[in-house]
Order: structure tokens, then C-alpha cells, then sequence
């Protein structure tokens, strides 16, 4: 290709995204290093898509946070990777000396996210030291808790992050690996998950429209949901009232009457946030789990049915402390590896009928009903039951290109339409031969019915 070709397709917005949408990562590294004009059309494809892998480091470097400011706003989709492991466990504060353990209620805060008011130099550091509410409680933290635990509690990093990336559209976060035993402790992953759901409200990007947990730990949406949680505000759902697009892959537990259920109660108060969701799709990693979508009618969320004070009212006592689900613009649901009851699903889709163009049950197991009970509501909405329709089976039969024993119609048609198609083709000998093969796997009323039919060529 000539130098005058080349410049042109290069300049064609269209031929040159598509190439270099063809190329590995290396290679864009590579052709980045060309020259400056390269530099400038790679680097929105180059930095589309953005890994963090947090660590101590990953917002305190100087030079890291620069870089993040130049190629910050070609960011479109944005992962924060954070697996548990043994360097996120934190163990209990204790009092030096007496060893007794002390309570310690963390309180964020955003100071660079907020104009400050003059004051003097001596109350800005007094607030910068204090920053765990008191200097007892900081010289505790700074001595026991390792370096991690105080990088993912820096919320202004965490902020000034997310600040550099004004056109984020998808937000992911991974924080697999929890152990079960973990499961009600908190430790630096809990930490990071609150600075950034901080950071992200303060930041407030005007496109973001996609959210990804996957895979996250059951405890997760308890410090992403932005109303009741720590560090709060009215105005903390603002951001996330716009999601669209929901996917989320939660480690499965045990649930019942005799299991808490506080993770499916908090489960079920984040899913309310999202009141523009369009599409959703919820998986269960490991054991079945619940519905997510209808946990008002689950048992286990459910009051006990019996109350010490003998003035309650029965009905009350027995109704779910869950309201029902309602998204209003819902267009496609997915639910995995969930058990659920027949009830549960009718009702979703009817209350839903009037905006669900798709729904997808994945491996999902009833506990009573059947799945003509469970989409009964399809009955009404297309008017019929042409729904329940089955499916032929479809088997693929081979035709015959060896003569048979029985020289019959089908067989002259046969070889007179293949000898023309493959007359001078040297495949034919190799077809006769999967032929001879194809002819014993065929059962009787298959061959059978080959020598009884009428073909008709139009």
C-alpha cells in the first residue's frame, strides 16, 4: 500500500476504528510509540476499557494519577478488581495493655470534593490528622491496620480517580475469593467498595449507565447501596437512579427459617434503587439461590407468625417487611441458577407484562408448580396459548449415494441428481463412502420410509 493510500484510509474515521479494534494491546502500545498523530487515534481505543487492580499504590503515585489525568476522559468502561485474600483480613482493635477490643465506627469523608471556607492552617491539619474521628482512634488504626486498609479509606484518591473520568459509561467491580467464615466480618474490600460508591456520587459522570458486580461477595450491595449505608446522603441515589443496565453474580449461601436473612433483605432494598433499569440480569455463583425479584413473598423475609404481645394484629404478623419490585422501564430479565416458585414468576411477569420484552429462566429449579403455571401470564398477554407450542424434533438423514440391495426410484434419482452436481468432482467417491457407514447407523423406519417416498421436483 502506497504512502497516499494508506493516509487516506487512515483518516476515514470508520476503516481506521474498525482496524484497530482488530489489534491486541501490545500491538497498540506499539504503534502508539510512532509518532505523535498516531499517539493522538490510538489513544481513544487504546484506553477505552480500563483494569485497576487496587493495591496500596494504585491512587497515591504521583505520576500514576497524572498519567490518569491525560488519557482519563477517552475512559468508557472502567473495572475495579479487588479480590479477598489473607492481606485484606483485619482483626479486631485492641487496646494496648488491657488487650480490650475497641469499637471503632468509621465516618468518611470527601474533603477536596467540597469547597472549604477560609480557615486557619491549624484546623485543616488537626481535621487531616484526625481523620478516624479522633487521635486515639488514628494512632490505634495506624499501628494495627496495615497500609492497605488506610489507601482504601483515602476517599479524595478515591475521587480524584473517578474525577479524571468524566465520560465513564460501565462500571464494574470484581471482589471474589470471600471465605464463608468471613461472611459476616467486615475487612479492607468492605473499606474500598464504600470509597468508591463515595467517590463515584461525588464525581457524579453524567454517562454512566451500566453497572457490573461480578462476581461480589453477598455482603457487597450492603456497601453499595447509597441510602442507609455509611457515609449516605438524600443525595447519594442521584447517580445510580440513572443505571440502565444491571449484572450482577453474587456468591450463593444458605437460606431459610432457620438462616438470617439480613443479606437478602439488603439485597432486596439495593435492587429498589434502580428505578430507570432496563435490563437485568442476576446469577447465583455455587448453591441455588433465591428469587431476587420477588424476596417480599420469600418465608425466610417474612415476620415470625407468632409475636409476644398478645394485641398484634394476625395479619400484620404474617406479611412480608419486603415491598414489591416495580421497574417501570424493564425491557429484558436473566436469572441463573436460582429456586424459585411458580407464583413467584407469574406474578413478576404480569406485573411487568406492559414493559418486558424478554425474560430468560437459566438453569433455574421450582419448588412447586410447573413452568405452565410459572409463564401462565403469556397466556393473556399474547391472547392464546400459541406459547405452548413444542418444538419439532429435527434430524438431519443423510441421502443414500451407494446403491442399495433393493435398486428402487430414490436411488435413480439419487445418483442421477449427484452424478451431474459431482461429475467431474473427485469427492464423489468419498461421500459413497460415508454413505456405506451413515447406512447402518439409520434405523429401520428411517430407511424404510427413504424407499417409500414420493419426491417431487419442481
Amino acid at each position: 500500500m502506497s504512502s497516499t493510500a494508506f493516509a487516506a484510509f487512515w483518516r476515514t474515521d470508520l476503516a481506521r476504528e474498525c482496524f484497530l479494534s482488530h489489534l491486541q494491546k501490545d500491538d497498540l502500545l506499539s504503534l502508539r510509540l510512532v509518532n505523535k498523530a498516531f499517539a493522538d487515534d490510538i489513544a481513544p481505543t487504546l484506553f477505552k476499557n480500563l483494569d485497576i487492580h487496587f493495591n496500596t499504590n494504585t491512587f497515591s503515585r504521583r505520576s500514576r494519577m497524572f498519567a490518569l489525568n491525560r488519557i482519563g476522559h477517552h475512559v468508557r468502561g472502567l473495572s475495579f478488581i479487588m479480590p479477598h485474600h489473607s492481606d485484606t483480613f483485619l482483626p479486631p482493635l485492641l487496646m494496648p495493655g488491657t488487650l480490650e477490643e475497641v469499637t471503632f465506627i468509621y465516618e468518611p469523608r470527601i474533603n477536596n470534593s467540597r469547597p472549604h471556607s477560609s480557615s486557619s492552617s491549624s484546623s485543616s491539619a488537626s481535621s487531616s490528622a484526625s481523620k478516624y474521628g479522633s487521635w486515639e482512634t488514628n494512632d490505634l488504626l495506624v499501628k494495627q491496620y496495615p497500609p492497605l486498609f488506610h489507601a482504601a479509606t483515602n476517599v479524595d484518591s478515591f475521587f480524584h480517580a473517578l474525577s479524571s473520568m468524566p465520560s465513564l459509561q460501565h462500571l464494574q467491580i470484581s471482589c471474589p475469593g470471600q471465605p464463608v467464615s468471613q461472611r459476616y466480618r467486615k475487612d479492607i474490600v468492605d473499606y474500598a467498595l464504600i470509597s468508591l460508591r463515595l467517590a463515584v456520587e461525588a464525581a457524579k459522570p453524567s454517562q454512566l449507565e451500566s453497572l457490573t458486580l461480578a462476581p461480589i461477595h453477598p455482603a457487597a450491595v450492603f456497601h453499595m447501596r447509597p441510602h442507609l449505608s455509611i457515609g449516605s446522603s438524600p443525595a447519594s441515589s442521584r447517580v445510580w437512579k440513572r443505571i440502565k443496565s444491571l449484572n450482577i453474580e453474587m456468591d450463593g449461601f444458605e437460606y431459610g427459617r432457620d438462616h438470617p436473612s439480613d443479606h437478602l433483605k439488603i439485597l432486596h432494598s439495593y435492587l429498589q434503587t434502580f428505578q430507570a433499569l432496563e435490563h437485568l440480569k442476576f446469577q447465583w455463583l455455587g448453591i441455588k439461590g433465591p428469587c431476587p425479584l420477588a424476596l417480599h413473598t420469600e418465608p425466610c423475609t417474612s415476620r415470625p407468625t407468632s409475636l409476644d404481645c398478645s394485641k398484634a394484629c394476625p395479619n400484620a404478623s404474617t406479611r412480608s417487611s419486603c415491598r414489591p419490585l416495580r421497574f417501570r422501564h424493564l425491557k429484558s430479565m436473566r436469572l441463573s441458577n436460582a429456586s424459585l416458585d411458580a407464583v413467584q414468576a407469574s406474578g413478576f411477569i404480569m406485573s411487568h407484562r406492559k414493559v418486558l420484552h424478554e425474560f430468560q429462566f437459566d438453569r433455574c429449579h421450582l419448588r412447586s408448580g410447573t413452568w405452565d403455571d410459572a409463564l401462565a401470564p403469556l397466556t393473556r398477554i399474547v391472547g392464546n396459548d400459541s406459547w405452548k407450542q413444542k418444538q419439532e424434533e429435527v434430524m438431519d438423514v443423510p441421502i443414500m449415494l451407494s446403491p442399495l440391495d433393493e435398486k428402487t426410484e430414490m436411488d435413480c434419482v439419487q445418483d442421477h441428481l449427484w452424478d451431474d452436481v459431482f461429475r467431474k468432482s473427485k469427492g464423489l467417491q468419498t461421500l459413497r463412502k460415508v454413505s456405506l457407514k451413515t447406512k447402518v447407523l439409520l434405523p429401520e423406519q428411517v430407511r424404510r420410509l427413504l424407499r417409500n417416498a414420493r419426491v417431487a421436483w419442481h
